[in-house]
């Protein structure tokens, strides 16, 4: 038996930049950073004394004989790139899916992670996220940028650089003190489920020529808000990082009228009005997390006017994703037949 454990992801700085006809002619940049919410997968071996051959469980249970016959899009093609028999699958998580935190790739990330576990092989970090890209935008053709991936497999806080040839994981260098200060500014809320983030960022891909201006210029405030982060002292304040948040969310709802609806941009406002200095929808859009920048002394007042949503507090994580149950079992692949 083999349990993964996996962050989600939120991205604060250049989404959309990582969608590849962008960046490979523009190149793109992402500022992000995985926390402590976490999917898990569970892989063990299927005793062979049942009248199906495989067992996937997640929002819906699946039996099957024919790996063909699993209606779960990234289980049926990941299980058919790795050659994957006779498993029972289960998934749990901390937060719902389709919520913008990358919980797709994170289960992607997490189930190669597993699989690979499971055959007594050894990948590494920048195997395992390459592998969920190719599961997700190659094998299953799901439409979408390449953050997710990158961010769930490797954790911690990075800027993650796109160009033609491929991509660069680079930790942002953050004293343990200005870390926990930013944290603690940080203030996450549930709006409810969004739509799914593929349907989204079709229409997102197909608006990339007519908003080149606007995702430069997403693009560039990645710089400025690693440089608010890294630059001068260490107690040197951090506000100028809410401000930019506000300003990157206003350029990108303004990519797509799918990104934000009516409702979101009222709770963004009444968030604003409470004395947040930014915030964004995190994710492709549609629905999902807010996340606000909140000075200590508006945190109550932002609670207050935000009562209606669930607040979840996180912290950052640098883990990625990582095996937290091995126990290899003894299997001989059964002949194709």
């Amino acid at each position: 038996m083999i349990i993964t454990q996996t962050p989600f992801r939120m991205s604060f700085f250049g989404g959309g930049t990582d969608l590849p006809a962008f960046f490979n002619e523009h190149g793109g940049a992402v500022l992000s950073t995985s926390f402590d919410k976490y999917c898990y997968v569970n892989v063990r071996h299927l005793p062979r004394f049942f009248d199906y051959t495989s067992e996937i469980s997640y929002s819906r249970l699946e039996r099957v004989t024919d790996v063909n016959d699993i209606r779960h899009p990234a289980v049926r093609e990941a299980m058919k790139y790795l050659d994957m028999r006779e498993i029972r699958l289960t998934y749990e998580a901390d937060l719902p899916a389709r919520s913008g935190l990358g919980t797709s790739s994170s289960f992607a990330v997490g189930m190669l992670n597993a699989f690979y576990a499971l055959k007594g092989k050894y990948a590494d970090k920048k195997k395992l996220a390459d592998d969920a890209i190719y599961l997700e935008r190659v094998l299953c053709n799901e439409a979408g940028g390449l953050q997710d991936q990158i961010a769930a497999s490797f954790g911690g806080f990075n800027r993650i650089n796109f160009h033609a040839d491929g991509y660069t994981v680079n930790p942002v260098i953050l004293s343990p003190q200005r870390k926990k200060e930013l944290n603690s500014r940080l203030m996450l809320f549930f709006t409810g489920f969004s739509r799914f983030s593929s349907d989204i960022q079709t229409a997102t891909t197909s608006a990339v020529k007519d908003k080149t201006a606007q995702l430069l210029e997403m693009l560039s405030l990645v710089d400025e808000a690693e440089k608010v982060l890294t630059s001068g002292r260490h107690d040197e304040n951090l506000d100028e990082f809410g401000r930019l948040l506000d300003h990157t969310w206003r350029l990108k709802r303004g990519i797509t009228s799918r990104i934000s609806t009516d409702s979101i941009d009222g709770l963004y406002e009444k968030a604003l009005a409470a004395g947040a200095l930014g915030g964004k929808l995190l994710g492709a859009g549609g629905g999902g997390f807010l996340l606000f920048y909140v000075e200590p002394e508006r945190r109550e007042s932002v609670m207050k006017a935000l009562e209606q949503l669930l607040y979840v507090p996180f912290e950052f994580e640098n883990a990625g994703t990582r095996v937290i149950f091995y126990d290899p079992e003894s299997y001989e692949l059964p002949e194709k037949s």
